[in-house]
């Protein structure tokens, strides 16, 4: 990419915000991308901060309505991506909190149901442990991922 001065990147990084929730670091990363340097980055970051384009808090709760809505990720995945993210264990926690706890166990449910009826069902033991990886790879905790695998398809 060019290099741009200080005030045209700001200009682009504006509205590549406006655009979509971005964290901390993706503009960070961006801002880079266009050849500037450390107190430059600082300056506009703290300008896009204190005029409202950026907020991590609010990323973190776009990130994670969306990621569970349209991708059906369980918490630990969505966790994961916003910490590779740069995103601070506090606004994560907060970003899970868009999560409705009877929402997400229904998803998972439906997920379940959904996977169960692409498998054969010739071997129990064989179905629950499909079942169980997959919604485990999701990003569902394990132990509810058991608990209702189990609920789905009982021990006889």
């Amino acid at each position: 990419m060019k290099t741009l001065t200080p005030q045209q990147a700001k200009e682009h990084i504006r509205r590549y915000c406006a655009y979509q929730e971005r964290s901390h670091q993706e503009v960070r990363n961006k801002l880079y991308s266009y050849r500037l340097h450390g107190n430059d980055v600082d300056d506009i970051l703290t300008s896009l901060i204190t005029d409202g384009f950026l907020n991590e808090e609010r990323f973190a709760k776009a990130f994670c309505g969306g990621k569970f809505r349209m991708k059906k990720w369980g918490r630990i995945k969505i966790t994961h991506a916003l910490e590779s993210k740069g995103v601070s264990m506090n606004c994560i926690r907060i970003g899970l909190r868009e999560i409705d706890d009877e929402s997400y166990i229904n998803t998972l449910r439906e997920l379940l149901e959904v996977k169960r009826q692409s498998l054969p069902d010739d071997n129990a033991f064989e179905l629950r442990d499909k079942l169980s990886t997959y919604a485990i790879q999701k990003g569902y905790e394990p132990d509810l991922v058991w608990k209702e695998v189990y609920e789905l398809i009982p021990k006889k």
